[in-house]
């Protein structure tokens, strides 16, 4: 499998077999990383990290997996670049790809990405876009095959708003790799109908199930996984909560849909999560709306059935080879 100079925009862009390939690679890396195995082929190299939407896990994903490579890397915040402001987004892409053997990007919409690699020259990643999240769709995954042994098959639900990148990616993934895909939130919050026509056509040659029910307990019977994220995207204006909280309170992830999913069932988050009041924005929210957690109760976030920081862990290993494959 040869991925050199690829981009990493969008799952749409990638093959089930490259999708599985980029998994099998980050176990591989991860074994080594585990075991104390130099695999630090890529001294010389460097990165830029383009970074319009701050970011815990992605940032030091990113840099960590970088430095285990061997490469040197150039970490550009909000006010550290002049992209689309001052400069272009073209010219930009021209400049960091002069310097850089590899672009990361994580802001805004997805043409901000896919101008960037059209220009740069070398390859461009994804680490978030108002509506692709490819990187966080391979932890997922890689956490998925690690507890269950596979992917194909499994019964993967996904709880509340599916219009942005969550949903989207989760769906598009799930779709290319055979796992049967459901969203349950009010009909609303469904992914487009453009999107959801376009994966129901892969799904049919992968195997998979795609379902959007917003029942939330026909949703989760015997669910595999059970997957939420923040019900308000950074970036948001607070006014955007109660909106949210009054049409996506059913859905919580709580106790009850776990017990309804059956003891084999995980729960997964991107984080970070609304579970209790130890942040300040969960604690405001909290106090505002008379609510002890958000979109995930903290019995489930921090119960055993919880597998949320396997996953926030595997952010670096598949990161990691998605760098290696394509450089």
């Amino acid at each position: 499998m040869n991925l050199n100079g690829r981009h990493f925009l969008k799952l749409l862009d990638y093959s089930p077999e490259e999708i599985q390939y980029l998994l099998d690679l980050a176990a591989e890396l991860k074994a080594k990383k585990k075991a104390g195995v130099p695999h630090d082929g890529f001294r010389g190299k460097n990165i830029a990290l383009i970074f319009e939407k701050t970011s815990t896990r992605t940032r030091c994903a990113f840099e960590v997996a970088a430095r285990d490579l061997g490469m040197g890397v150039t970490y550009l915040d909000p006010s550290g670049s002049q992209i689309g402001k001052k400069e272009s987004i073209a010219d930009t892409a021209r400049v960091l790809g002069r310097m850089f053997d590899g672009i990361e990007y994580r802001g805004f919409g997805q043409e901000i990405v896919e101008e960037l690699a059209r220009y740069a020259g070398v390859p461009v990643w994804n680490g978030l876009t108002n509506e692709f999240h490819p990187t966080q769709i391979l932890a997922d995954f890689l956490t998925i095959q690690e507890h269950f042994g596979r992917l194909k098959g499994i019964n993967f639900v996904y709880m509340g708003d599916a219009r942005y990148n969550m949903g989207n990616s989760l769906m598009v993934g799930c779709a290319k790799m055979g796992v049967n895909f459901t969203a349950c939130a009010p009909k609303a919050y469904f992914p487009s109908r453009e999107l959801i026509e376009q994966c129901q056509a892969i799904a049919a040659e992968s195997g998979a199930v795609l379902r959007f029910c917003e029942d939330p307990m026909e949703a989760t019977k015997h669910a595999d996984v059970i997957y939420t994220d923040v019900w308000v995207s950074m970036g948001e204006p607070v006014e955007v909560w109660e909106e949210r909280i009054n049409a996506l309170s059913p859905y919580q992830v709580n106790q009850a849909l776990m017990n309804n999913a059956g003891p084999q069932c995980r729960f997964m988050h991107c984080l970070p999560a609304f579970h209790d009041h130890k942040t300040t924005v969960g604690r405001e929210m909290g106090e505002r709306f008379g609510r002890d957690s958000m979109e995930v109760s903290d019995q489930v976030f921090e119960g055993p059935q919880s597998i949320v920081f396997d996953e926030a862990e595997n952010r670096m290993h598949t990161i990691k080879a998605v760098m290696a494959a394509t450089l």
